[in-house]
Order: C-alpha cells, then structure tokens, then sequence
C-alpha cells in the first residue's frame, strides 16, 4: 500500500511538470513558447538522468562529515527485491527536477538552450543534492532538528535561489528598463495557459506535500491535505486583496502567484502546524509575494518574469521560518517529529533558530554555487542570446520552429 501511495504521488508530482510549463508560457511572450516547452521537457529529463548516476548518492549516500553522501550511485544501495525503495528514488528523483525547472521562468526569454541544459545538470547532481543531504539525508541540519517535511528550502528555496543567481547574471531583458531605470511591464501572452498551470501545480501539489508521508496510512496524510489547500487558497485571497487595494485592480497574475507562494510556504510545515496556522501562514505568504516581486522588478532591478524568485526563494524561506513559529506539539507527534512546538505554541525560540540557520545556509550554498556556475557558464559556452536571437525570438532562432504557426508574432521589443 504504501508503494502504491508513494507511486500516485510521484505520479502527481511528475505532472507539475506540465504545471511549469504553462505558468511559464502563459506569463512570457509567444516568440519564446517552443523554447520553455523544450527547457521544461529537458531539464525534467536531464535531471532524473544525473540524479540517477550522481544526485541520488550526494543526497542520500552513507554521509560523510554531516555535508554529503558517498555511495549510492547508480542505485547501487538498493536492492532489487526490496521495490519499495525503487518507489522512493523515483519519488525523489521528480522533485529533483522540480528544483531544476524553477529555474527556468526566472530566466526566460534571453537564455542559451545548450546552457541551460549545462546548468541543468549542475543543479540536478550537485547543488540540491548536498541542501538535500543536509536536511533529508542525515546531515548536519537535520541534526539540528530542522523541519523541513515536503521542501519549503530544500526543493523551493533552492530553485528560487539557483534563479536568483541566474536572474543577475544573466542582465533584463531588451526593453524592460528604460534609460532612467524604469521599469516596464512585459505582459505575458496567455493568461488562461498560466492559470492551467496554476490549477495543475495545485494539484500536483497533492502529490509533493501528502506524498512526503511516504505512508498511505500515516496518520498526517489526512492533515497535510487540509493544510495544503487552506494555505494555497489563503495565499490566493490575501494577495488578490493586497494588490486590488495597492494597485486599484484585481491583478490575475499576481493572485495566480499569490496560490503558489501559498503552496510554497505551507509545504516546510504542513504536517506540523495547525489548520488555522495554515490559513494565518498562506495569508502572509500571499501578501510577502508581490511585495517582493515588486521590489526586485523595481528596487533591485532583477528581471524575472514569472516571479519565480518571490513565489519560490522568498515563500520557501518564509515558509520554513514559519515552524519556528507556528509548528504544534500535537501535529508535529503525528508528523513523526515528536511533540515540537514553535515559539508561539511554548516552544521558546529553539525551533525558530534552527529553522533560520537552515535558511540562511542553504542560500549561501545554492546561490554561491550557482554564481560560480552560471559565470563558468558565461566565460565559456556564454549564457545569454544574442541581441537579434532575443528580439525575434528563441524558438526560431534557437530551434527553428514557432508555436504558433501561422500567426504574426514577430516584434522588436
């Protein structure tokens, strides 16, 4: 049964894929489509590939030191009667690629496909497994006591930093800066392709946060569930509210984002905290969302287009911080952490600590990694297109083809 459970949710988990893409899609311009569809495609293969011969072992591997495992490769710790932990590889192998593909809105519409497919593989058999091995696989944060059940940091956090990193590197697009700094919106072409993708990363979300009970009869699964929808749907509210009031409109793309980054906060805590915290932590998460979307777009001048650096790196942090807070001992007990509280259910500061080291570490490993490998990248096969690649359009000039053929959708901005 529990294989069964396991399977169903990896299943949902490998169908976010397809949430991704549409998100991505729906929120950048019709010139690119053909060359995010390639990069979600890849980048999902590619990783459970190198998962296969490098990750799985760094992440999971007899550990050494606390920082990264040793052995494992090639599955070479499992055996082959024992199916079960066939079901677990693969179930960890999909959110390897959930890490990798985050990456890719953040970067879209002015990055190298044969670069992407470099950094890919980086991410998929270096970066996610060492934050992986810390926090999943026995190492020093989990050590520590650091709760992390479905990958607030260690899936979302990761990607959103690893997007960070390439969003500066990288440089904005043509056109969106004006030559005072101002900024302008680039609209994206497909807003009901993005709202798809929402619904389906939704659901898929199933599958990441009641799959990490990896029991179909855990007592948490029941819970995790309720949290998971409560938060996502709180995230939807409090966000669409924020920006109506700020911006005088109901802004659909930011209240789209608003359920993700509810989604992403609530997935450190889900087992561990409480229906009404849920609520309270989606909420939050909803409003923290375009407050920072805004401020890279405007303040920091980072480009991203799809908000994958607020939705994921920012609510993922927020998110874990948000045990510390919020966990209860009676949800955690079920959770399978033992009766831990956060601070404002009388479990002092402890958690909260912890949860703040564990944040604040990952986002110097995965961001400082990702800077020295997306420079490497720069210095040798280059990262960006050129000029006249990225004002046609990647998927003519990157890989011959249109998405919508047929229809006049060349431009110079």
């Amino acid at each position: 049964m529990d294989t069964i459970w396991i399977l169903l949710a990896t299943f949902l988990v490998f169908f976010m894929q397809a949430g991704f893409a549409m998100v991505e899609v729906g929120f950048t311009r019709a010139k690119n489509t053909v060359n995010i569809l390639m990069k979600n495609i890849m980048d999902f293969s590619f990783g459970v590939l190198v998962f296969f011969f490098l990750g799985y072992g760094l992440m999971f591997g007899t550990d050494i030191g606390g920082f990264i495992g040793k052995d494992g490769f090639l599955l070479s710790i499992i055996d082959p009667a024992n199916t079960s932990n066939f079901s677990l590889w693969i179930f960890q192998a999909v959110f390897a690629a959930t890490a990798a593909t985050i990456v890719s809105g953040a970067m879209a519409e002015r990055t190298k496909f044969r670069s992407y497919l470099v950094y890919t593989i980086f991410i998929t058999a270096l970066v996610y497994p060492v934050a992986g091995h810390w926090i999943w696989g026995g190492g020093w944060l989990s050590s520590l006591g650091i709760i992390d059940f479905a990958g607030s940091t260690v899936v979302h956090s990761v990607g959103g930093w690893a997007a960070l990193a390439g969003a500066l590197i990288l440089g904005p697009r043509y056109g969106k800066y004006g030559p005072g700094g101002t900024s302008k919106a680039i609209p994206g072409h497909n807003i009901s392709l993005a709202a798809l993708g929402v619904f389906i990363l939704w659901f898929g979300w199933f599958g990441f946060n009641c799959g990490s009970t990896l029991s179909g009869s855990s007592q948490a699964l029941s819970t995790v569930a309720v949290t998971t929808t409560l938060a996502a749907a709180s995230g939807a509210v409090s966000s669409m509210f924020f920006v109506w009031i700020r911006y005088k409109k109901p802004d659909a793309s930011m209240t789209l984002n608003g359920a993700l980054a509810g989604l992403v906060a609530i997935t450190a805590g889900c087992a561990v905290v409480s229906p009404i915290s849920a609520i309270l932590i989606g909420l939050i998460a909803g409003i923290i969302c375009p407050v920072f979307v805004d401020l890279f777009d405007k303040k920091f001048k980072i480009d991203d287009p799809v908000g994958a650096i607020s939705v994921h790196g920012i609510s993922g942090a927020f998110g874990t911080l948000a045990v510390g807070l919020f966990a209860e001992p009676q949800y955690s007990a079920i959770g399978g952490y033992g009766e831990t509280a956060g601070l404002f259910f009388g479990g002092g500061i402890n958690l909260f600590v912890t949860q703040l080291i564990g944040v604040i570490s990952v986002f110097a490993w995965a961001f400082g990694a990702m800077v020295l490998i997306f420079l490497a990248i720069k210095k040798t096969i280059g990262l960006r297109v050129s000029r006249e690649t990225e004002l046609k359009g990647l998927d003519i000039e990157e890989h011959a083809m249109e998405a919508y053929s047929g229809f006049q959708i060349f431009n110079n901005e």
